[in-house]
């Protein structure tokens, strides 16, 4: 039986891969629906940006839904120092042919995850959680039917891309990573201590450039622009491609090591807003509330993209 799953996103290149990546896994995962939020960039381009990646994959059926503008408490931060001012920097931008579906996307996820059997959907959120906390507020009942949550978001060893201590998809809002890591579902977190292990090398980038479909042109020239902001920062040879370990999991889920802990998110403090503290040696004796991964096979990775690719016409 295929995988039910909602991906709320902020494309942004990774975001944009783990689009490509879940629509070209058609026989694993039915996606019943793109939401998106304000993160990498405004959600006026985020919701724009998915459906151009919808355009390029020929998915003419998905529906594609506008979510929050803004973090729950906090003014927005975004990061077009990282993904460019489109967010989809390295592919051209247009105006996509797919319409964004007028419904809001924390309505769609309620009235969807209502109308669904208990635990039978899997949220993927890429971004900031804000529209799934804000589902979750609007309506607890919801937590009912939600099978697991597989997010990206936090760090523990690889401490943070957007301060020293917190990674971006929390510290962007922290307030409402808190409702969701608190809400006592399943979740799976592809923390920077995974993502920083799957790098976009050359030799990576120049497999999927050998692909000869829109798809995976748009991947490879979007993972080219990607990786000049971290190589540049890291000293590494190429980006973390971070997003699309939340769908390989889906997929390929040994792949990847994890553990159970317990996680809280720091929303009191200037200093260290947003930092995921992972009770990784049990230390507080608390239950654990996530499943932190932790170690990837990168090759088997990039062999999964790789293959996946392949899929689009």
């Amino acid at each position: 039986m295929r995988e039910k799953i909602i991906i709320d996103c902020d494309p942004g290149q990774d975001d944009a891969v783990a689009l490509f990546l879940a629509m070209a896994s058609s026989d694993e995962l039915d996606i019943l629906g793109i939401t998106a939020v304000a993160g990498n960039v405004p959600l006026e381009l985020t919701q724009r940006n998915a459906r151009i990646i919808c355009d390029i994959a020929g998915n003419k059926d998905m529906s594609v839904y506008a979510g929050c503008s803004r973090p729950m408490l906090l003014n927005l931060v975004t990061a077009e120092n990282v993904h460019g001012m489109s967010g989809l920097d390295g592919i051209d931008i247009y105006e996509p042919v797919k319409k964004i579906d007028e419904t809001h996307a924390v309505d769609f996820i309620i009235e969807t995850l209502k109308a669904s059997t208990d635990k039978s959907i899997t949220l993927v959120p890429t971004g900031p959680l804000t529209n799934i906390a804000m589902a979750i507020i609007k309506e607890p009942s919801i937590l009912n039917n939600i099978k697991q949550i597989v997010l990206m978001g936090g760090a523990m060893r690889e401490g943070g891309n957007l301060s020293p201590s917190a990674e971006f998809n929390i510290l962007v809002d922290p307030h409402a990573a808190h409702v969701v890591f608190d809400s006592g579902l399943p979740i799976i977190v592809m923390s920077l201590d995974v993502t920083h292990q799957v790098l976009t090398t050359k030799e990576r980038v120049a497999k999927i450039s050998k692909i000869n479909n829109p798809a995976a042109q748009a991947t490879a020239g979007m993972l080219q622009f990607f990786a000049r902001y971290d190589s540049a920062k890291y000293g590494f040879d190429g980006a973390p491609l971070h997003d699309p370990c939340t769908i390989a999991w889906l997929l390929e889920p040994d792949l990847f090591q994890g553990k159970p802990c317990h996680v809280s998110i720091e929303t009191g403090s200037n200093l260290t807003m947003g930092h995921t503290a992972v009770d990784f040696w049990g230390i507080g004796n608390t239950k654990p509330n996530v499943t932190w991964m932790h170690t990837i096979d990168a090759d088997g990775f990039y062999t999964l993209l790789t293959e996946r690719l392949r899929n689009f016409a």
